[in-house]
Protein backbone atom coordinates (compact mmCIF):
# COMPACT_ATOMS: atom_id res chain seq x y z
CA UNK A 1 0.00 0.00 0.00
CA UNK A 2 1.35 3.44 -0.50
CA UNK A 3 2.01 6.02 1.87
CA UNK A 4 -1.31 8.30 1.60
CA UNK A 5 -4.90 7.17 2.39
CA UNK A 6 -6.55 6.60 -1.16
CA UNK A 7 -7.88 3.00 -1.97
CA UNK A 8 -5.77 1.51 -4.24
CA UNK A 9 -8.95 0.94 -7.07
CA UNK A 10 -9.81 4.59 -7.08
CA UNK A 11 -13.22 4.62 -5.28
CA UNK A 12 -12.51 7.17 -3.17
CA UNK A 13 -15.14 9.46 -3.68
CA UNK A 14 -17.77 6.71 -3.94
CA UNK A 15 -19.54 7.75 -0.74
CA UNK A 16 -20.29 11.01 -1.83
CA UNK A 17 -22.09 10.98 -4.89
CA UNK A 18 -25.22 12.42 -5.03
CA UNK A 19 -28.65 10.37 -5.24
CA UNK A 20 -30.96 11.02 -7.43
CA UNK A 21 -33.70 13.61 -6.66
CA UNK A 22 -37.43 11.64 -6.53
CA UNK A 23 -40.31 13.50 -8.37
CA UNK A 24 -43.19 14.65 -6.85
CA UNK A 25 -46.41 13.00 -7.74
CA UNK A 26 -48.37 14.71 -9.79
CA UNK A 27 -51.23 16.69 -8.75
CA UNK A 28 -54.60 16.80 -9.87
CA UNK A 29 -57.44 19.60 -9.39
CA UNK A 30 -60.94 18.39 -8.73
CA UNK A 31 -63.59 20.81 -10.48
CA UNK A 32 -67.65 20.92 -9.47
CA UNK A 33 -68.95 22.30 -13.03
CA UNK A 34 -72.92 24.14 -13.08
CA UNK A 35 -75.83 22.60 -13.43
CA UNK A 36 -79.53 24.30 -13.65
CA UNK A 37 -80.84 21.45 -11.19
CA UNK A 38 -78.94 20.39 -8.25
CA UNK A 39 -79.78 22.99 -5.45
CA UNK A 40 -77.24 25.54 -4.33
CA UNK A 41 -77.85 24.52 -0.30
CA UNK A 42 -76.72 21.23 -1.84
CA UNK A 43 -73.33 22.24 -3.18
CA UNK A 44 -72.44 24.18 0.07
CA UNK A 45 -72.94 21.09 2.10
CA UNK A 46 -70.92 18.88 -0.44
CA UNK A 47 -67.88 21.73 -0.17
CA UNK A 48 -68.16 21.32 3.70
CA UNK A 49 -68.22 17.98 4.17
CA UNK A 50 -65.63 16.56 1.60
CA UNK A 51 -63.24 19.63 0.93
CA UNK A 52 -63.28 20.54 4.59
CA UNK A 53 -64.59 24.31 3.85
CA UNK A 54 -66.58 26.36 6.48
CA UNK A 55 -69.85 27.96 5.39
CA UNK A 56 -69.03 31.56 4.75
CA UNK A 57 -65.55 29.92 1.89
CA UNK A 58 -68.13 26.58 0.66
CA UNK A 59 -70.98 29.37 -0.49
CA UNK A 60 -68.10 31.91 -2.00
CA UNK A 61 -67.29 28.63 -3.94
CA UNK A 62 -70.74 27.25 -5.05
CA UNK A 63 -71.57 30.90 -6.32
CA UNK A 64 -68.35 31.21 -8.21
CA UNK A 65 -69.72 27.64 -9.69
CA UNK A 66 -72.80 29.31 -10.19
CA UNK A 67 -71.40 31.92 -12.20
CA UNK A 68 -68.56 31.21 -13.93
CA UNK A 69 -69.94 27.36 -14.59
CA UNK A 70 -67.27 25.72 -12.68
CA UNK A 71 -64.23 25.74 -9.72
CA UNK A 72 -61.44 24.28 -8.64
CA UNK A 73 -62.68 23.26 -5.33
CA UNK A 74 -59.02 21.44 -4.50
CA UNK A 75 -56.01 20.25 -5.22
CA UNK A 76 -54.99 16.59 -4.34
CA UNK A 77 -52.91 13.86 -5.27
CA UNK A 78 -54.34 11.06 -7.75
CA UNK A 79 -55.68 8.87 -5.25
CA UNK A 80 -57.48 11.65 -2.70
CA UNK A 81 -58.65 13.45 -5.74
CA UNK A 82 -60.21 10.54 -6.91
CA UNK A 83 -61.78 9.47 -3.94
CA UNK A 84 -62.87 13.20 -3.56
CA UNK A 85 -64.63 12.47 -7.30
CA UNK A 86 -66.05 9.65 -6.32
CA UNK A 87 -67.75 10.63 -2.82
CA UNK A 88 -69.21 13.79 -4.67
CA UNK A 89 -70.95 12.05 -7.35
CA UNK A 90 -72.36 8.98 -4.84
CA UNK A 91 -73.92 11.65 -2.87
CA UNK A 92 -75.15 13.62 -5.81
CA UNK A 93 -76.46 10.41 -6.98
CA UNK A 94 -77.95 9.03 -3.69
CA UNK A 95 -80.21 12.53 -3.75
CA UNK A 96 -81.01 12.70 -7.39
CA UNK A 97 -78.75 15.49 -8.63
CA UNK A 98 -77.11 15.55 -11.59
CA UNK A 99 -74.03 17.25 -10.01
CA UNK A 100 -70.78 16.84 -11.79
CA UNK A 101 -67.86 16.57 -10.47
CA UNK A 102 -64.17 15.82 -12.14
CA UNK A 103 -60.75 15.84 -11.79
CA UNK A 104 -57.61 16.55 -13.70
CA UNK A 105 -53.52 16.67 -14.02
CA UNK A 106 -52.59 20.31 -12.81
Amino acid sequence: MSGDDTPPDGDADLAVKARPRTKKPPMYKVMLMNDDFTPMEFVVLVLERFFGMNHAEAFEIMLTVHKKGLAVVGVFSNEIAETKVNQVMQLAREHQHPLQCTMEKE
